[in-house]
């Protein structure tokens, strides 16, 4: 495909896969359209890069749709003054969104290629206030001792399914601070946007949509007696 192809393709999306579906702030649209999404999706499968679901990553991993994609971004609905945690790069392409409407942005990904190919494309396209990190963000201690993560953050972004956000994640996101999480499990999680007021949180659910599991959770015992 071309660059005017790709252009196109872009312009589609947006058109059929988010504007349709009560996507419609501008600042938002603005942000997709003029993001080359092509350039975070392996060279093999660029012709994939609009296609209305998820687009195939290395490590067994995929994209999140276009749709998810920009319900998060307007959700949040960004000031520019925002430190955001996101977990889940994959190939960085909704992190540099985000990193293009906040302050800065920590972004973690379990799967070494992953975080390597993150940093580079986010790079390659001039932003410079985003730091990669390859970690299991499940993994409470681990987090602990990551000085990257510590909080607290104004925005946590979980990009995988899982069916309740860990304690220690919740604990990064200060008090008014939001989260996008997937909560539920497969075939179906909703997008949920929580705002955290004290020890209560205000939840608002979305979508329900079809999404990868979380990697990295904890596994639960069984005791035998």
């Amino acid at each position: 495909m071309t660059v005017t192809d790709f252009q196109a393709a872009r312009s589609n999306m947006v058109d059929n896969q988010i504007r349709c579906c009560k996507v419609l702030d501008e600042t938002t649209l603005h942000l997709i359209e003029s993001m080359p999404r092509e350039n975070f999706v392996p060279e093999h499968i660029k012709s994939l890069a609009y296609m209305e679901g998820h687009v195939p990553l290395p490590c067994h991993q995929e994209m999140l749709s276009p749709l998810q994609e920009a319900s998060i971004i307007q959700s949040l609905m960004l000031g520019g003054s925002e430190r955001i945690l996101e977990i889940g790069a994959g190939t960085g392409f909704l992190t540099a969104m985000l990193a293009l409407q906040a302050k800065s942005v920590v972004s973690c990904e379990i799967h070494k290629e992953l975080a390597k190919q993150a940093e580079k494309n986010i790079a390659d396209h001039g932003i410079d206030h985003v730091t990669i990190v390859h970690i299991n963000a499940m993994d409470a201690d681990a987090v602990a001792a990551c000085p990257e993560m510590k909080g607290p953050f104004d925005a946590i972004v979980i990009g995988a399914a899982l069916m309740k956000v860990p304690a220690h994640i919740e604990a990064l996101l200060k008090d008014g601070g939001q989260m996008m999480a997937f909560i539920g499990a497969n075939p179906a999680a909703s997008l949920v946007h929580f705002v955290k007021n004290g020890s209560s949180w205000q939840r608002t659910s979305l979508f329900e949509t079809l999404l990868q599991d979380m990697e990295g959770m904890p596994e639960k015992r069984e005791f035998v007696f």
